[in-house]
């Protein structure tokens, strides 16, 4: 199965693609999608929708795993939440099946903490998928345990 994993924000939206095949997982491609702060929010999105087909397009996932939000107080609460919304949206619109998990859900099933540290995290990725380098910047490598939590938890 290729999953797609998403760790959504305005700024940068992180991104994770893994295969599970063979009794296995391992990773195909991860990155982000960086938006330009010097255009409306309106744009941005209009940009995040764009990347993210170019990525359903050529990775055909059959499952996206989408990091719910967790609500705290912060000035870019709204954008991040409406930046998800234009996820789920392009998501639907390549009827991707998607399965949502907040942040402690993510840290349980990759870590076997809910409150595990960002660095426990990433170990348990890197071992999950076997690689020898850390995944680049912190959202990909965010979107992968998003990712391997839709494979735990199918």
């Amino acid at each position: 199965m290729r999953i797609l994993g998403i760790d959504p924000g305005l700024a940068r939206v992180g991104y994770g693609v893994i295969d599970t095949g063979g009794g296995s997982q391992r990773m195909l491609d991860c990155g982000i999608i960086q938006t330009d702060p010097g255009r409306s929010d309106g744009e941005r999105m209009v940009e995040i929708s764009a990347d993210l087909r170019q990525l359903i397009r050529l990775w055909r996932p059959e499952l996206a795993a989408v990091e719910k939000f967790f609500f705290y107080r912060s000035s870019n609460t709204i954008n991040v939440v409406q930046a998800r919304g234009v996820v789920m949206m392009t998501l639907a619109r390549f009827k991707v099946p998607v399965v949502e998990f907040p942040p402690m859900q993510i840290k349980l099933a990759v870590a076997g903490f809910g409150h595990a540290e960002k660095d426990e995290v990433l170990e348990a990725v890197m071992r999950e998928l076997d690689l020898e380098k850390p995944p680049r910047p912190d959202d990909a490598a965010d979107a992968l345990a998003v990712a391997l939590t839709g494979w735990f938890q199918r």
